[in-house]
């Protein structure tokens, strides 16, 4: 079923528990996670983010499709925009429907990272959209930020109060874009972020995280766990072993499907991790 952003979030972090967040680009991904949530027996966050829309070429047709799939769904799903740069991006997000949007204005100066994200809330809170924002640049996006990155928590509690954002995603040392799982993340921080900050915390980022210290994460204060490129690795070593043992097999959906599967096991075996 299609739920809002805010109630799977909210009644995550006002339990104690993680919310799975998970990258969409194309049909099969968004198949797979309600899969794997149903599975699981628990909500989960569908994203799609700038990135996919630009290789797509635009948003419309793999937001109806995702949008129908969480529709459909048995366990509650949210539909999100994710690290959108672009305002007119965000807009059209919410005329289709999302409901929420990560707005990413990080790479701004504060003050103009402070008036270019409230005037997206404000846009945003009135048609009943959920609104994610980023102080303290998360590595590894595009190449440009810098993985010591560390956000305040002073600063992050101005931020909120500043810009009306209803969650924060905060630089704790994860980067973007790992293949490996061996980030170390401040834990100390995220407990003195989360007694700071008032809105639920996001850890963009997650796939370089230990299991382990994803779970423990949630414990010191994290909600929402955003995880793109550890599933995109379990996507593609699925597609690999199944050509590698069907080298004649030339219909897709042979191995999208074996890669369709895998996804919805690992999805399931991490919304586990995150005690949801």
């Amino acid at each position: 079923m299609l739920t809002s952003t805010a109630e799977i979030v909210g009644a995550a972090a006002d339990a104690g528990r993680g919310v799975g967040a998970f990258n969409v680009i194309q049909l099969e991904h968004a198949s797979a996670l309600v899969a794997g949530a149903e599975s699981a027996g628990t909500p989960v966050v569908l994203q799609i983010s700038e990135n996919a829309v630009r290789y797509h070429g635009s948003l419309e047709p793999l937001a109806l499709a995702t949008l129908a799939v969480a529709r459909a769904s048995s366990v509650p799903v949210a539909v999100h925009l994710d690290h959108a740069t672009d305002v007119s991006l965000v807009h059209e997000a919410v005329r289709l429907g999302f409901g929420s949007v990560m707005y990413d204005a990080s790479t701004m100066s504060y003050a103009d990272n402070v008036a270019s994200t409230s005037d997206v809330v404000a846009r945003c809170h009135a048609a009943g959209v959920y609104v994610e924002a980023e102080l303290g640049e998360v590595g590894g996006k595009d190449g440009v930020h810098a993985p010591g990155a560390r956000t305040d928590p002073a600063d992050a509690r101005a931020y909120v109060a500043s810009t009306g954002i209803d969650a924060l995603a905060v630089a704790v040392g994860t980067s973007h874009a790992m293949l490996t799982r061996d980030a170390a993340i401040d834990l100390d921080l995220i407990a003195r972020l989360h007694e700071t900050v008032p809105v639920p915390l996001v850890l963009h980022g997650s796939s370089g995280v230990p299991d382990a210290d994803l779970t423990r994460a949630v414990r010191a204060g994290m909600t929402k766990i955003n995880i793109a490129t550890q599933l995109n690795k379990t996507f593609t070593a699925a597609v690999r072993g199944y050509l590698a043992a069907h080298p004649d097999v030339v219909d897709t959906r042979k191995y999208l499907a074996a890669a369709r599967t895998a996804v919805t096991a690992e999805v399931a075996r991490l919304l586990g991790v995150l005690g949801a």
